[in-house]
């Protein structure tokens, strides 16, 4: 079983996207859901993981992070969500 809840509005998103959140069950910021963990659900959470904090039941760590993008341990790509780096200063005489 997944735990599912909407963190962020549909509002201002594809129509799609807001369609595949209310067939999920969700229809309120902070609602919480709790659906069978299959491939069909994944897939409509992978479609909208930007807005949604997805747990398993059993309490481990969250699959989905809305709120903190790099540390979701599965279903997110680790290359597209990157912590933002700092460049190093350069150093070099000021004119």
């Amino acid at each position: 079983m997944l735990r599912i809840k909407l963190v962020k509005s549909p509002i201002g998103h594809n129509p799609r996207n807001r369609a595949t959140i209310e067939a999920l069950g969700l229809s309120k910021v902070g609602q919480i859901v709790e659906k069978e963990d299959n491939s069909s659900i994944r897939g409509m959470i992978h479609k909208i993981h930007n807005l949604l904090i997805v747990e398993a039941t059993d309490g481990s760590a969250p699959i989905v992070d809305a709120l903190n993008p790099g540390s979701s341990s599965r279903m997110v790509n680790p290359k597209t969500h990157k912590l933002p780096t700092i460049a190093p200063a350069k150093k070099g005489k000021k004119k």
